[in-house]
């Protein structure tokens, strides 16, 4: 049976087909074409030949990598790629060294995390047979034994690691198969799994331990527009919300990150703002201290430095990501012009405070892995992921543009000009239509349009 990807593809070349019939050639009587399934009323299409289908599918073959996971100690990292049908974990040694495979699950593996103070061993989870209750499991990196951590049928988080890094926090639905109650599990040691408090709804997110250990920074999502901080308890559970809705527009809350001191408590909001704002709340007065109200643009990721010195943020201008790093104490920013135009996701420090992983895609690159030296702005890429063996170096790049709206805003886009050589006349327009601020486009093409340009 074809694959549903490979058909869509298909029919979109069908359908420009019909604009554009120099783009595909005339079928001889005796080449193969799709046969779509007995489900689809075609009107109006042209046969399609298998061969189309056949070089559309190389542009679903691309190959990403992204980053899960600095080891404490060694300079090398745990990151996610799929070399056959699922994407599993792997261990990276060196920059652009061997991808060496670690679990062959028939599931996708992700939420990966090494533990935080030795790395002998690493958690991950995973479903079985696409049911999303997703279960933790631990890997000893000695043996390579896999131990499964959670009840088996219940909807698990993957876990928060404490700061001493003996214990983790998550969420569980095994009490009444709805609500995501907080659990406190040491790893090594599953028995001690213990209730930390019954909460009501699904949308509970554990974020981060205060230093000491004794107390939980929690989001409760409400919705993508309205969220809530809370500090729970470690030993009774006991919780105080730290953020109010204040007047009639919900405020969301995106993080929670403790202060090395344990004062404050770094998030991310549109409290009295369009955007999404770096700051911090004063865990003393419930203040919130806006630290990036000044940029107009959403802040999508952070993460601070393990001394507490600087915190790295990611910003969306006109939809390319832009990375900052600040000084915790001066409020002193910079950028990095090392970085290439595109979209950055997935911001971890290495524990040693010298090096900034993240995951990277771009105009011309697939999702691929790359390491900051904070000290020196040095770029290093770790992953170089393959491309089906179509030279990406040929795709267009895009141009910022502007336009004025039906009612005076200026609106921004990214357009992508196909090669000017391949054929003449007019040519067939996909548009990708964001929904705001928060789903701005990334300054990279989808490669169906790549395709459509080749």
């Amino acid at each position: 049976m074809l694959k549903p990807k490979f058909l869509f593809l298909a029919l979109c070349f069908a359908l420009f087909s019909v604009m554009l019939p120099q783009v595909v050639p005339a079928i001889s009587a005796d080449e193969p074409v799709l046969i779509p399934g007995d489900n689809l009323l075609i009107e109006g299409v042209p046969p399609i030949p298998m061969s189309l289908v056949t070089q559309a599918d190389r542009y679903t073959q691309f190959r990403t990598a992204s980053l899960q996971s600095w080891h404490p100690i060694r300079r090398e990292m745990l990151i996610s790629t799929r070399f056959s049908d699922t994407a599993q974990i792997h261990r990276v040694s060196e920059p652009l060294g061997l991808r060496y495979q670690l679990t062959f699950f028939d599931e996708r593996v992700s939420g990966v995390s090494y533990q935080p103070t030795v790395g002998d061993y690493f958690l991950f989870s995973k479903d079985v047979g696409g049911t999303e209750a997703n279960q933790t499991f631990r890997y000893d990196t000695a043996t390579g034994d896999v131990t499964l951590l959670t009840d088996g049928t219940s909807r698990n988080s993957g876990g928060i690691w404490s700061t001493a890094g003996d214990r983790i926090v998550y969420t569980s639905t095994r009490r009444n198969g709805a609500d995501a109650d907080l659990y406190i599990m040491d790893p090594q040691a599953s028995e001690s799994d213990r209730l930390l408090a019954e909460v009501e709804g699904g949308g509970w997110f554990p974020t981060d331990w205060s230093p000491d250990d004794r107390n939980l920074a929690v989001i409760e999502y409400v919705s993508i527009n309205e969220a809530n901080l809370w500090l729970f308890d470690v030993e009774t559970g006991e919780r105080q919300q730290i953020t109010q809705q204040i007047g009639e527009l919900p405020v969301a809350y995106l993080e929670g990150i403790f202060s090395p001191e344990g004062t404050r408590l770094y998030t991310v909001s549109d409290r009295d703002s369009e955007f999404l704002h770096l700051g911090y709340l004063d865990l003393d007065t419930q203040e919130l201290v806006p630290l990036t109200d000044d940029i107009p643009w959403n802040v999508e990721a952070v993460d601070l430095s393990p001394d507490g010195s600087q915190i790295a943020f990611v910003v969306n201008e006109n939809g390319a990501s832009v990375l900052y790093l600040m000084d915790t104490v001066t409020g002193a920013r910079q950028t990095f012009e090392a970085i290439p135009a595109g979209q950055l996701r997935g911001l971890e420090w290495r524990k040693s405070g010298e090096a900034l992983g993240f995951t990277l895609y771009s105009a011309r690159s697939t999702a691929d892995i790359f390491s900051l030296d904070v000290k020196t702005g040095e770029l290093e890429r770790w992953t170089q992921s393959e491309t089906a063996g179509i030279n990406t170096n040929t795709f267009s790049k895009p141009e910022l543009i502007s336009w004025e709206s039906f009612d005076g805003r200026t609106i921004t886009g990214f357009l992508y000009r196909p090669p000017a050589d391949k054929f003449p006349g007019p040519r067939p327009v996909a548009m990708y239509i964001h929904g705001g601020a928060r789903g701005a486009v990334p300054p990279f093409v989808p490669r169906t349009t790549q395709l459509l340009h080749q």
